[in-house]
């Protein structure tokens, strides 16, 4: 158990079912359509994506011993249960697979370029943790467009590789579906960032940090956080005006489990002044983060069943 939460293995199934939903929910759905990964090789895919992203919750929870010691004593593992020595080789390993096997597929397709992200995502997390943290507003972007990013490379893998004259439109707008996902994402991970930096603002005062919370005071980042959910809220709304009004299940599915639980968080913010009330916050969004993930399914159910 203390392993499962050194690496947050919550955060870890929620990227694996995203990118097992949309290659086998959404991209194997397309008509004519053969990724360009074969399910082993997707599978390889899934494993360097979560072992990048342990790697990177395991260097946090290294760096953040002394903030969760104040703020989450029950959420402590590096130092408690398990030694910093021990923390760190989970680290080395964890981004030697990671790396290793987005080398390997890069050069299985033939882009051995694309070895350079799986690089890059590492390196960015690592410095997350060591010092961009500690900076106003940038640690919460780069721990936002971790998912979006984990979306984005099932596009650079599965699509890309296969583009040609005659798929090139067809492969665009599946693309362009992802980067939808990817950006819808990034807004509710940001604000959920900036929750937890409302949360945990008292023990990262006390290390040092310098987040939204402690720079304007927890009321005010908490009204930042009721204004920027209104973001997604009209995003949603007017994309499924313009893209899913035919879908009427899809319609029924959004409204109650994506647009709801935004519409309640909204209510609640505005209110919000203690940790628990703060924490319940951050788990809503978690959940709406999760059906919206959830939707691409529900989407291409719809569309082939009862469009």
């Amino acid at each position: 158990m203390p392993f499962l939460k050194l690496i947050r293995y919550q955060n870890l199934v929620m990227i694996a079912l995203m990118q097992l939903l949309f290659h086998y929910g959404f991209l194997k759905q397309q008509p004519g359509l053969i990724p360009a990964l074969s399910d082993f090789q997707y599978l390889l895919l899934i494993i360097a994506t979560i072992c990048i992203a342990a790697g990177g919750f395991v260097i946090n929870n290294i760096m953040d011993q002394e903030t969760d010691r104040i703020a989450k004593p029950n959420n402590l593992v590096v130092g408690k249960f398990i030694s910093e020595a021990a923390a760190y080789n989970i680290y080395i390993g964890c981004n030697i697979i990671g790396v290793g096997i987005g080398f390997y597929l890069s050069n299985l397709i033939g882009k051995a370029g694309f070895s350079a992200l799986f690089i890059i995502i590492a390196a960015t997390l690592y410095l997350y943790a060591t010092s961009l943290k500690q900076s106003l507003l940038i640690g919460n972007i780069i721990v936002a467009l971790l998912l979006s990013v984990s979306v984005i490379i099932i596009g650079i893998f599965d699509l890309y590789p296969i583009i040609n004259e005659t798929n090139q439109a067809q492969l665009s707008v599946l693309f362009r579906i992802l980067l939808d996902y990817a950006v819808f994402a990034f807004m509710i991970n940001f604000i959920r960032e900036l929750v937890k930096d409302i949360e945990d603002m008292d023990g990262d005062y006390n290390a040092g940090m310098n987040t939204l919370p402690i720079a304007i005071g927890k009321a005010r980042a908490a009204k930042v956080a009721f204004a920027l959910a209104f973001i997604p809220i009209a995003s949603l709304l007017y994309y499924i005006n313009q893209n899913l009004l035919g879908l009427q299940f899809v319609l029924f599915y959004l409204l109650l489990f994506v647009i709801g639980p935004l519409l309640y968080f909204l209510i609640k913010i505005w209110g919000a002044k203690n940790k628990a009330e703060f924490h319940h916050l951050s788990l809503v969004l978690k959940l709406v983060l999760l059906f919206g993930i959830l939707s691409i399914g529900v989407i291409t159910f719809n569309m082939h069943y009862h469009a």
